[in-house]
Formats: structure tokens, sequence, C-alpha cells
């Protein structure tokens, strides 16, 4: 998909997602033959319910249609939400994974997992699980300090407010 394109998608369809209370997080064309496939995924800082991707498809898929902005040919319009291990780009990715557990690449080498805490303009404060009977430990993270940072799926958490209420 040309930068164009996919610049034109954006403001074509951003307006519409952000209409239904929605942050437009990607947009990707991928081609498999003669078939194409819209992705979009949307996202807010409470998530996404099922019938909130209905509503915001409907509408995107009428603006679609009223328009040529995918061309004239076929395609499939998929809109979704991030992954359970979605990547952190924005300030805002950062915000809506507190309190998740996130492997961070840093710059000055080397990965860190960690749950983050806080997070600020500047950065993010974190907690290092402790290994092997260790306590937690707390690290302050700046922005500029992390390359990539990606959530991590936890299937065994234990649920700490559970805890404090028994």
């Amino acid at each position: 998909m040309s930068t164009t394109q996919s610049e034109r998608l954006r403001e074509l369809l951003e307006p519409l997602v952000t209409s239904q209370g929605l942050d437009l997080e990607e947009i990707e064309v991928d081609s498999v033959g003669r078939k194409r496939v819209l992705r979009v995924v949307v996202d807010s800082d409470t998530g996404a319910d099922l019938d909130q991707i209905a509503d915001v498809s409907r509408e995107l898929s009428a603006k679609l249609d009223e328009t040529d902005a995918m061309g004239n040919g076929e395609y499939t319009l998929e809109v979704g939400t991030p992954g359970a291990e979605r990547l952190l780009t924005e300030h805002r990715h950062y915000v809506r994974a507190t309190d998740r557990l996130v492997k961070f690449q840093l710059a000055e080498g080397g990965e860190l997992v960690a749950r983050i805490l806080k997070v600020d303009d500047e950065g993010v404060d974190t907690e290092v699980p402790g290994v092997k009977g260790r306590k937690a430990t707390a690290r302050r993270l700046a922005f500029d300090d992390i390359v990539r940072a990606r959530v991590q799926v936890e299937f065994s958490r234990k649920d700490n407010k559970k805890e404090e209420e028994a």
C-alpha cells in the first residue's frame, strides 16, 4: 500500500472512528492474489466492545462504498482491536498498558520485563518482578531509553486486589 493511499484512508476513516469514541490505531491493506483485505485496528482507553466494533465497521464500510479510496476491485474489511501482545508505540498505549507486564528493549542494550505502574510525559515507573524469592524492585525508564516495548500475555497472574480483600 502506498503512503498516499494509507494517508488518504486515514484521513477518510479517522473522523468516523473518532466519532464512535475510539482511536484509529492502524490501517493495513494486504493483497493475496486478486483478493485484498483492509484491516483497521481501533482502541480506546476503556477498550472496545463487540457492539462498538460492529458500529464502526458499518460506518467505515458505508464510507468506503461511497468513495473510491479502495479502488474498483473487491476487498474485505476487517475491523478489530490490538492483539494481546500489542506493541507500544504511542504515549496512550503505555497509559493503557498500566498494570500490565511489558517486555522492553533498551537503548543501552538488553531487555527488561517489568510491570508498568505509572506513566507520565517523560517515561514509565515499573516494577521488575523478583526472581528466586527476591523482592520486586522499582525502576524508572525514560521514553528515550526504550527502543521497543511489547505487552506480554500472563496466564497465571494472581489478582492482587482479590488477595488484599481476603
